[in-house]
């Protein structure tokens, strides 16, 4: 099962990432300066995630395939990895569909 892990970063902002059972991270968010904001956006990646239309399938400068998981409102809510293939980034968009709706939260911030 997924679990998103809610960190802090040097800067002092919230973050998750969306692991999938095996402990890889699928999905990554942007910084947020309050923890209440970070899980408002867990919570709109577990209501969008089985969307297919909220995924924005991209390539990379490098020419690497990602995605970003958008909201309804069109604003990027999580940011994947660079995969090798466009098959392997259909296989992560998969996963995040999969793990991120009943994904259970896990706060690693200390308060």
């Amino acid at each position: 099962m997924g679990k998103f892990v809610i960190t802090k970063r040097a800067n002092g902002e919230f973050q998750f990432n969306l692991k999938a059972g095996n402990g890889q991270v699928i999905l990554t968010s942007e910084g947020y300066t309050t923890k209440a904001a970070c899980d408002n956006g867990i919570a709109s990646v577990k209501k969008n995630a089985s969307d297919d239309a909220s995924y924005d399938r991209k390539t990379s400068s490098n020419g690497k395939p990602f995605f970003n998981l958008k909201a309804g409102n069109g604003q990027v809510i999580g940011k994947s990895e660079l995969y090798e293939s466009e098959a392997a980034r259909e296989n992560g968009i998969e996963s995040v569909k999969k793990n991120a709706p009943d994904a259970d939260i896990a706060d690693e911030t200390n308060g």
